[in-house]
Order: structure tokens, then sequence, then C-alpha cells
């Protein structure tokens, strides 16, 4: 197999040979900057990505100075603390200003000249607190203009601007509650009891995994905060690496209050036998899992002598023709700020303000116990960022890497930090052009290209002997995998080569259409692409269509190419597919965006996710995107939002255990007569040294830049 010229690639399993039927002398290997999380406080000019760590640690103090109660004090919990984001008018005029090339065509004028900022609005904090005594969640903000010393005992100045409670909402369960409930779980005498029953005495060897309850009747009103553990047990105490998955726990109910830590409802329905114990549980390396590891792997080495084309100033990001900013929040993990491409003579042109995942839903189709509650808000319930894993080189990325970590608060207001949150580097993404081949990514080529890679352990459940369960598959004996989905909510605030305070952006709607036979069709093979105005946003609620080569443009009303088209980017979807529970299964209440595979607003603040700020054991329906489209605003020349909602049907495999291996899904961001002609033909070549078909000798060979690799 023959492989594109290297220069940073990604790891050996996505590597892929890329053929053409046009030869030329020149070829042009594609590059894209990856950005990986598996995110970054930052020291930047605007106050537009993470609260600094001081920052971080700066706001609980303020807030418990201005506590009068100290029982209230120590009651509060933090559950998150992020930088309140600026005005996106604002952010866009100091962009215009202070980041290269300085562009007065894009400031405001007045009749004495362009509109100069002088002054950065004040950098504030926004709290999401939890009052433990009391059940109460509030929401505060503060000032953070003037921050000393990092450590709690020093001198800290700030202001608290505004404080108020959110009625009727439980906040995200944080890991400190995790744990606690797991020990007040095993510490209950009847659960002891029960699992004894099962052959169980060692409580080590258990797993309690902490549930939000979801919404399915009053009795989960956020009236409580409530959680329903699911069970497991490990088979060897000595082994903590071990799977303890493979053997779920099943006919126990257990219910948490997990305001008061206590167990309030408990009963032991059925005496379901542990599964036995399955010698394909474990993936730990060679010896450790009864195996051993294959030896006919070789390195890969991805070399870069001059470094890397990309520049990093604080958060800053500078690759190519590209400019961004990288940011994170503990509910939404990466954020992408300000995403602009520098574009000749037309200078600095915006694409995006801000683009991020805001959730992720997993509906399990078993109407069994328990798994039919099964049904997390892995965004909203939790937070993505909050449980985002440090990279390593050689593992999770490789080449030259940058890194930036991530700072946030615990649930005590203490700071917490993932090293290596989040990676920036670029890879090899094979022939970017040759002739007139396109192959793609964000890419040299205009594109911007969302990639989410899925993989992790199977969510069991028990089968007894000779029994079968059609909503699921069964992996080894005495255990099946329940079929389920998993869906994504990409939140792309828009600015297609806005300037500052515009809202002069509009959605067209593609479908490809067959001529009918007649007059214009005689041959019976004319097709054409339609062209559909979204006009609002009750119109805009719209599903992919494959048969149609359906897709989206969002065009800039004021701005045109030299054909004197609109400019504009189109969102490309991948495979998608829509939730095939039921239209009143319940956790459709909570996750009406689900219904559509696209959803357009006109922008609001106030609107940042999608099943609205609280969803754990939200009892509101259609709370958040399905509401706010009601209000039908016009998205004729608006300041667009798209909420592209995509997922996947997991029907699991035996070869998914006992890890899944990697499956893609993803959309593209494509420049649609944004540009005059190909963005990339500027690309330099690199020289074609063609092998000798007949050597079988690994060769190395130069390629420009200066990077090595090996064919």
């Amino acid at each position: 197999m023959a492989s594109a010229p290297q220069k940073a690639t990604p790891p050996p399993s996505t590597l892929a040979a890329a053929t053409t039927t046009n030869s030329t002398p020149v070829d042009q290997p594609a590059k894209k900057v990856a950005i990986a999380i598996t995110e970054p406080s930052t020291n930047a000019p605007l106050p537009k990505a993470n609260c600094m760590l001081s920052c971080i640690t700066f706001p609980p103090t303020t807030l418990n100075r201005n506590y009068y109660n100290a029982k209230l004090r120590d009651s509060m919990r933090f559950i998150e603390v992020v930088l309140l984001e600026p005005d996106k008018r604002v952010v866009a005029l100091a962009d215009a200003y202070f980041f290269p090339p300085f562009q007065p065509s894009l400031l405001p004028r007045t009749k004495g000249g362009p509109v100069i900022p002088n002054k950065l609005p004040p950098r504030c904090a926004r709290l999401v607190v939890y009052n433990k005594k009391t059940n109460e969640t509030s929401i505060w903000i503060v000032e953070l203009s003037q921050v000393h010393a990092t450590t709690r005992g020093g001198h800290h100045r700030g202001k608290v601007i505004s404080s108020h409670v959110v009625p009727d909402v439980q906040p995200p369960i944080d890991a400190v509650e995790y744990a606690e409930c797991e020990a007040i779980v095993k510490d209950f005498p009847p659960f002891r009891e029960a699992m004894k029953k099962r052959g169980i005495e060692d409580m080590d060897l258990v797993m309690v995994d902490t549930w939000c309850v979801g919404h399915y009747s009053e009795a989960d009103d956020p009236s409580r905060r409530l959680a329903k553990p699911l069970i497991f047990c490990r088979a060897e105490s000595d082994c903590p690496m071990e799977n303890g998955y493979a053997r779920p726990v099943e006919g126990i109910y257990v219910l948490v209050d997990m305001q008061n830590m206590v167990v309030i409802e408990f009963e032991d329905r059925k005496l379901v036998p542990l599964p036995p114990v399955d010698p394909l549980r474990n993936y730990t390396p060679g010896e450790t899992r009864g195996g051993s590891d294959r030896s006919d792997v070789k390195p890969l080495q991805i070399i870069q002598p001059e470094g890397p084309s990309f520049r990093v100033n604080g958060s800053y990001v500078e690759w190519q023709k590209w400019n961004f900013r990288v940011g994170f929040t503990p509910r939404e993990g990466l954020v992408i700020y300000s995403v602009a491409y520098v574009d000749g003579s037309r200078g600095r042109r915006s694409i995006a303000h801000r683009l991020s995942f805001v959730e992720m839903v997993v509906p399990y189709g078993d109407p069994n116990e328990p798994h039919y509650r099964k049904n997390a808000f892995d965004a909203g319930e939790d937070g993505l960022g909050k449980n985002a894993h440090s990279l390593k080189k050689g593992c999770d990325c490789l080449g030259y890497i940058k890194y930036f970590d991530a700072h946030f608060t615990n649930f005590t207001g203490g700071v917490e930090t993932i090293e290596n949150c989040v990676s920036l580097h670029e890879e090899d993404h094979g022939i970017l052009w040759k002739h007139q081949d396109w192959r793609t990514g964000i890419a040299e080529d205009g594109k911007i290209e969302a990639e989410v890679k899925l993989t992790g352990i199977l969510s069991l459940g028990t089968l007894l002997p000779g029994e079968f369960r059609k909503y699921g598959t069964m992996i080894a004996p005495g255990l099946y995998a329940p079929v389920h989905q998993h869906f994504f909510v990409a939140r792309m605030d828009m600015a297609v080569d806005s300037k500052p305070g515009d809202a002069l952006n509009q959605v067209m709607e593609i479908n490809v259409k067959v001529e009918e036979p007649g007059e214009n069709n005689v041959h019976s093979n004319a097709f054409y692409a339609e062209e559909t105005l979204l006009r609002s946003e009750l119109e805009a609620m719209r599903d992919c269509n494959p048969l149609t080569a359906r897709h989206w443009i969002v065009r800039n009303t004021r701005t045109s190419n030299r054909t004197g088209t609109l400019t504009g980017y189109k969102l490309v979807p991948g495979p998608n597919c829509l939730p095939l529970a039921g239209s009143e299964a319940k956790f459709l209440r909570r996750a009406a965006f689900l219904k559509h595979n696209l959803w357009i607003t006109s922008y609001s603040q106030d609107e940042m996710f999608p099943g609205g700020e609280f969803p754990n054991q939200n009892p509101r329906v259609s709370e958040g995107l399905a509401t706010w489209v009601k209000q039908n605003r016009s998205l004729e020349e608006s300041d667009i939002v798209l909420w592209y909602v995509f997922g996947i049907t997991h029907v699991p495999r035996l070869e998914d255990w006992p890890v899944m291996p990697v499956e893609r899904i993803g959309f593209m961001l494509m420049p649609h007569g944004f540009f005059n002609c190909s963005p990339a033909v500027d690309v330099p070549p690199s020289p074609c040294e063609l092998l000798d078909s007949k050597d079988s000798d690994i060769k190395s060979k130069q390629i420009q830049g200066g990077l090595v690799a090996k064919l």
C-alpha cells in the first residue's frame, strides 16, 4: 500500500492510500491543523477564553466574604465558574483593532474617522452555585477587573455584580458527589445484605456508578436532588485495572438523596445471579489480560526539524492564513473563537464567532429496567470539559505538539488542572490537489472539519441462562449490550464576512432535483441544484436528506465574489440519524432538540444550550431550542446561529468488547463562493521523487520544508 508523503500524520491506524487517475509531475500534499481534546486557560489580550488561574481562585473568596452566614457559606458548592463572555460585537471590534492585520475598514466610523477602542470591558466571571443546605441553585456575576495573589490567603479585590436564585432546577452532579454516593450506598446495610445474597461480601469489589434520574414523573421533580445508581462488581480484588463493567448487578433498586447523601429508597426486587467471569473482559496490555500483544508493529516517527507552521500567543493561534482562539469551559470542553481567514488584499475575513459542542445525549433502546432510564445528557448533567483527559504524545497525537492545560473550579471552590488537555498539531491529510482531483480537512483549502471519535466500554445487562433479548447483542455468556444511539449538538455562531455589529447572514437550503422528462431533458440525464431561502426559525427546522444531497449555505447578503454571487460557507452533513424512540418517550421531553438534524436561530446571548441551562431533572417540556424557535424570528438577514445535531445508531457487536474500537462521525464547513478561486493553489508543491517500483526496500524521501517521511 502506498501512502501520500507524510509531514505530520495521525496515528498509523488513520493512514490510507490515495490514488488518482490524473497524473501530473506536481503533488500537493494536504495539511490540516488538528485540535484534539480528550482545553485552555489563557492570558489573551481579550477576555474571551478561560478565566485565568488566579481569577478562578478569586470568586469563591469574594462570595464567601460577602456571605453573612458562615453556615450558609460552608454549604456552598461551586458547580461552574466560567468567563462571562463579552458581547460579540465588542469582541469583533477588538479583533479588528488588536489582531493583525489591522483593518480600519472593519471599525465603525464617525465624522471624525474610525472608532478606535481604547478600553476593554470589565473582566467578569459567571458562577453557578449550589447551596447544599437549602437545595437552591443560584447564578452569580463577579467582576474580576482587579485580582492580586494566587493563594486563598492573599489580598483579593473584586466585586459581586449580581446574584439570583434560579427556581425549580438542579445543576449538574459533581465528581465529589459521585464518590460520596458510592460510599453511602456501600455502607447501607440492606445493600450489603443484597450483595451477600449474590455471593459478594467484599465491598472493595463493588462499583456504584451514579446516574441522574432524568425526569419520568413528578417523583423526579427537582425539589429533590436525586440519583439512581447502577451497580457492577469486579471479580478480582487485586486487579485494579480489571473491567468491572463485565459484571452488572441487576435486580437491586436504589434511590439516593444527593443533597443529604442518604439512601431514601431501596428494594431488592429480583435475585439475578451475577454473570460468569468473562475471560475476555479486560483490555490491559499483554499477559495482564491473559494474552499477548502483537509484535509486528514498527515505530512511526513524525519529524518536523523546522518546527510547526502554526504560531501560538497565549490562546491566539495563527496557522498559514487562518487565525482563531482556543478556549475551554467545564461544560462544553473545547471552544474555538473568532475564526477568520486572511485573504490577500481583502484582509482578515470573518467566518465564525464561536464554535463548540454544547450537548451529548445517549438514549438506550431497551425498555427493561434499568436500561430505559439510561438517557445521559453528558454536558448538561455532568460536563464534557470536566471529564476530559490528559493527552499523551505518541499515543493520542504525533509530531510537534502544542499543549494547552485546562483549569476549572472543583466542588468546593478550589482549582483543578487537567494538564495537556488540548493538543494543537499539524496532520498530513493526503492529497490536497493533483490536476483536478481533490481530497481533504481547519485545512489549507478553507474547510473546517469537525470529527468525533467514539470509543469506550459498553454498558451491559445480565442475561439469565437461556434468556434472549432482542433489544441488544449477546456479547459473552450471561452478558448483552443494549442497542443505543449517540447524539452530539454543535453550536456554530456564524459570522460569514461579517464586520463588527453586522447581522447580514442568511441560510439557503440546497437540494438536488431531477429534471422531469421532456423538452428540457430529452436524454433523461438532467439534474440541478435548487436553492430555497429559509426565511424564519420555524421554516428552518430541517433534516438531512442524502437522496437530494441536501446541504445548507450561510451567505453574507452584502458581499459578493467575482461572479456576482454572494459569498458563503456551506454545512456539509456526514452520516447521520434521528431518534428511534417513539414521540412520547420521556427523555424527548427534555431533548426535543433531537427531533431535527438542523435548527437555525437568530443570535441571542442567553441561548447557549439546546436543552436549557439545567436539563438535570428538568420537568419542563421542550425547554431550550424547541421553545426558542417558537418566536419565529426572521432569518432573511440576521445574526445566524446553526445548531447541527448529528448522531450514530450503535448496534453492538462482539468486536466492540471489551473496549470499542474508534468509530468516526462528523461534518464539514466548506467555503462556497467565499473565495474567487481555490484558496489552495498557492500552497507550494513538494518535489516528486518517485520510487523505483522494482525496489522493495523502504526509502526515505525529503519533502518541502525539510520534513522527513517514510514511504
